[in-house]
Parts: C-alpha cells; sequence; structure tokens
C-alpha cells in the first residue's frame, strides 16, 4: 500500500469520527416509582427492548434518525433510577452534569394510575429533587446555563401557538416578535428552566379499577359505575396535576398500552429536546428581525383534556381559566399556595397544604405495613445487678427473710448448714436413748423401762406441732442430762453452757475410748455368777 493509499484511509477515519462526534447528544431522565411504568416508556422512547437494570441507575441509548431513516439526527440516551433514595439520586450529577447537560436534557417523572393517591407526594419529591440538582457546583457556568434555559422555555411558552390544519396566513415579523406575558400561576418555578413532562401511566386502567377497600390498585370512590361522582374525581385530580404542571413549566400526557399513546408521547419528548434557543435581546425588542429557526420535530397534535385515557397538555397551552373550566368550584391558586407551602423549609403547621388537601380528595387505598410492636427497653444488666447488690447488702444474711424472727436462736460456734432450724434435734435425742435402750436392756430391765418412756417423749415432742427446742438453749433433753445413762456407755456431763457442738463431739469421743468400757466386763461377770448360781441350785 503506497503513501496516497494511506493517506486516503486515514482521511476516511477521521471523517467518520468527526461526523459522530457532530451528532448532539440528548438525555432523558426517568423518574418514578418502582413498577409505574418506566420500562414500557423506555421501550417505546427508544424503539427497542431496553437492558435497563434498576439495581441503581439505569441507562440505554439508540440513534434517532430522520423520517426517510437515512441520517442520524441525534443519539438518545435514557438514564433511570429505582426511586428517589439518595443513594440513587446522587449518582445522577455524576453522569449528567447541569453544567454541561442542562440544554439537552428531559426530565420525566412518571406517575401510576393504579396509585392516585402518590400524585401530589411524588411530584413534590421529584420537583424538589430537580430544583437542587440544576444548582449543580453553583459555578458561573451553571449559573449562565440556568440562565439560559430559563429564557428558552420561557420563550416556548409565550410563543406558543395550537396547530391546526388550516393553511396559516403569512404574518408579518412584527407580530411574530410580540411576545405576550405569562398568566398567573405559569411558571412561577422551576428557576432553571428544566423542560419537564409529568407522564401519568396505566390510564387504561382508570375504568377498571377493582372495588375494595385496600390493596396496590384499590382506589375508594373511582370505580367504573360511580356515574357523576366518578367524573367529579377524577376531574378534580386533572385539575391538581394541571395547576402543578402550569406551576413549574411542565407539560401533562396520559399513556396507555396503546401504541398511539406511546408515539405520541415519543413525538412530544423529541420535540421538547430540540426546543430553539431563546432570541437576543434587541431581535425580543422588535431592533433585529428574527431568524426562524426550525425545531427538526415539530409536533402538530392538538391538546386533548376531555379523553380520559389519552391527555395532552403541551407546555405553553394551559391556564387558569381552562383549568376552572373543567370543574366549577375549584381554586387553583389555593392549591398553588398549598404547593409552596409543603416545599417550604418551614412549612406552618395550622396551614394546610397541598399534600392535606390532596388526601381529603383521595383517600390513600396502598397496603400498609404491619404496626410495629411497642419498644420495649430492657434495664441495662449492670444497673440491674447494682440495685438488687444494694439491696442485699443491707442484710447480712438474705437468708433471714424467709425465717420467722421469733423463732430464730443464736447458734454459738455453727458454721453453714448446721445453723440452720431445718435440723431436728430431738432425733438425735431418740437416737441417743435408743442406744441407750439397747444396751441396758439386757442388764437392767428397770433403766430399760425408763429408756423407752424418754424414748416415747422424744417421739411425742418431734411429731408435735410445737417445734423442738434446740439443744444449746440451756435445757437440753438428751439422756444423759436427764440422768439416764447407760451402763455401756459411759456418762458425760452437760454444761448448761455447751453448746451443740460440744455436746456431739464429747459424746462421739465417749464412743471412741474402748478401754473405759468397764460395764461390759461387769455385764459378763454378772452373767457368770447367774450361771454359777443356776448350776449349784440343780445340784
Amino acid at each position: 500500500m503506497d503513501n496516497h493509499q494511506q493517506e486516503e484511509l486515514w482521511s476516511s477515519i477521521l471523517d467518520s469520527v468527526s461526523s459522530s462526534r457532530s451528532i448532539p447528544s440528548k438525555q432523558i431522565l426517568m423518574l418514578g416509582l418502582p413498577g409505574s411504568g418506566k420500562s414500557t416508556l423506555t421501550n417505546a422512547l427508544l424503539k427497542k427492548e431496553a437492558n435497563q437494570d434498576d439495581f441503581a441507575l439505569g441507562y440505554d441509548f439508540a440513534d434517532v434518525r430522520d423520517d426517510a431513516d437515512e441520517d442520524t439526527l441525534a443519539r438518545l440516551s435514557v438514564y433511570s433510577i429505582p426511586n428517589e433514595s439518595p443513594a440513587y439520586t446522587s449518582l445522577i450529577p455524576d453522569f449528567l452534569n447541569p453544567r454541561t447537560c442542562l440544554p439537552n436534557t428531559l426530565v420525566t417523572i412518571v406517575l401510576d394510575w393504579t396509585r392516585p393517591w402518590t400524585f401530589v407526594e411524588q411530584l413534590e419529591i421529584w420537583l424538589k429533587w430537580i430544583e437542587t440538582w440544576s444548582k449543580g457546583d453553583g459555578s458561573r457556568e451553571t449559573d449562565i446555563a440556568r440562565e439560559e434555559s430559563r429564557e428558552r422555555l420561557q420563550a416556548h411558552i409565550q410563543r406558543y401557538s395550537e396547530p391546526s390544519s388550516d393553511p396559516l396566513p403569512t404574518s408579518s415579523s412584527a407580530l411574530d416578535s410580540t411576545l405576550l406575558p405569562l398568566g398567573p400561576g405559569t411558571l412561577t418555578d422551576n428557576t432553571a428552566g428544566v423542560p419537564i413532562l409529568v407522564v401519568c401511566a396505566k390510564a387504561d386502567l382508570i375504568d377498571e379499577q377493582p372495588n375494595r377497600q385496600g390493596g396496590a390498585s384499590g382506589m375508594t370512590g373511582m370505580v367504573k359505575g360511580k356515574g357523576g361522582e366518578w367524573e367529579e374525581r377524577n376531574d378534580a385530580i386533572m385539575q391538581v396535576l394541571r395547576t402543578i404542571c402550569l406551576k413549574y413549566g411542565a407539560g401533562l400526557c396520559y399513556t396507555t398500552q396503546n401504541p398511539e399513546t406511546l408515539s405520541i408521547l415519543r413525538q412530544y419528548a423529541l420535540h421538547l429536546l430540540f426546543l430553539p434557543p431563546a432570541p437576543s435581546p434587541a431581535a425580543a425588542a422588535g431592533n433585529e428581525p428574527v431568524a426562524p429557526v426550525r425545531n427538526p420535530f415539530p409536533f402538530n397534535h392538538k391538546p386533548n383534556a376531555l379523553d380520559r385515557d389519552r391527555v395532552l397538555i403541551p407546555i405553553g397551552w394551559d391556564s387558569w381559566g381552562k383549568i376552572g373550566v373543567l370543574r366549577d368550584g375549584f381554586d387553583a391558586r389555593a392549591w398553588g399556595e398549598g404547593l409552596e407551602e409543603d416545599l417550604s423549609e418551614e412549612p406552618e403547621a395550622d396551614v394546610d397544604g397541598a399534600k392535606r388537601m390532596y388526601e381529603g380528595l383521595v383517600q390513600d387505598q396502598g397496603v400498609k405495613p404491619p404496626p410495629l410492636p411497642a419498644f420495649n427497653s430492657p434495664t441495662p444488666e449492670q444497673s440491674f445487678l447494682a440495685k438488687h447488690y444494694d439491696e442485699n447488702s443491707k442484710t447480712k444474711d438474705p437468708r433471714g427473710v424467709f425465717r420467722n424472727p421469733a423463732e430464730m436462736t443464736a447458734a454459738g460456734g455453727l458454721v453453714g448448714p448446721m445453723e440452720s432450724q431445718s435440723i431436728n434435734m430431738p432425733n438425735v435425742e431418740q437416737a441417743l436413748a435408743n442406744m441407750g435402750t439397747g444396751i441396758t436392756s439386757l442388764t437392767n430391765p428397770a433403766a430399760s423401762d425408763a429408756a423407752r418412756r424418754i424414748a416415747a417423749r422424744s417421739n411425742v415432742t418431734g411429731s408435735g406441732t410445737s417445734r423442738p427446742t434446740p439443744l444449746n438453749n440451756g435445757l437440753a433433753t438428751s439422756p444423759t442430762a436427764r440422768g439416764v445413762t447407760s451402763p455401756g456407755i459411759p456418762s458425760s456431763p452437760v454444761a448448761p453452757g455447751q453448746s451443740q457442738n460440744e455436746v456431739l463431739q464429747n459424746f462421739f469421743d465417749s464412743l471412741l475410748k474402748t478401754k473405759d468400757r468397764k460395764p461390759v466386763t461387769g455385764l459378763r461377770a454378772s452373767t457368770s455368777s447367774q450361771q454359777t448360781n443356776g448350776s449349784n441350785e440343780d445340784s
């Protein structure tokens, strides 16, 4: 390949790049609740099945061609977000910077006719966000873009004329340059002049609302067959929407699954994206001739405020007078002031805003989440323990609260379970008596009878209604204390001041001293003497 052919190749590549760069880029920002029909509208605007994911920021694009499908007039991009959460809206300025994108951006707010009670609330949320987004970074370039966009939108409203099929006579340039002032309630907000289009999707379901008290699409009093009441309420909703759109210089459009309504929406969206710039001040004053600027996408559809499933209110056509004709008794000024009250930084409590007025018109029939249970705030663990610690520290022994003070006696020297009154000391006496009875019964019947009487007396004392008397109270009832001793077991004197522990210790010490068991020897001697006496008598 020679140098000439290489130059021609690079020239063709550069020409194609330069031609692609010369194609203007237009953007549509789609705002609305999930399930409101944004995907259907996106497919209609791009004329294809859009691949948009509403996880964070949906995006798709398509080339816009002329009627002959020969030249590419623009590249149309559609952005969408799932809802009004700041996590999603904060992503938009990174892709649509108002400083550069404001003249080429159309904002579309999608409302769902199956949830008409959300109309005013959604409009207030998104209109307030649009005002914040259009301010951008506050730079000088952004302010200039805002002023130019405002002038262009205002000029479009002032120059709007209803399309007609009749040929119009050629008018003079002086007549064309005459601009009428804005009417009351027209473009009082939207300081940046952002082109806004409010789309009420699923308008074909207005007449088929199921008559139920709740649900995602329930609408009390607005079902088919309600007659004049239904018509009146439907017209009232349209009047509220038109008043808000007029205040922000926005258009209103109802859409259905009918391809014709979606086609009209696409034509009008492209028409707004290619609005000509505002004329210069000298041309507006009539000092200079106004150069005609042709919109590549003219819009020739007439406004329609009668057909409920294909309402179309273009920007610049509506007014308070036309809104009031639809239904008597509607105060457009009060609704405009109510909207300003809702969007103000410090709303007054005693003034009804547009949201509260709309709630009286259309009741909320959406599915309500179940109420949360009452919040139970438990006492912190350390506070709970500290409280009971202070209460218990006042008493030396916490078990004393369960005792009868009259029954509490001093237990000298006893520690732990031996101190409890649950020990039945007469059982110990009975055991001592039984042990003594078993031994003395072999040697002395009289002593055995006395031991039995002591055991019987101990049984009566242990099973009676009165509680036994402890051994440490000075009135010991043991056999040794009463003077009843067993010949086989040495008696140990009990001092009046001895405690239970000392008594038991002395008793068991006497059992261990086997060398002092003299009564046992005497028992054997007595037995041998009885045997000798018996043998002598026999002889």
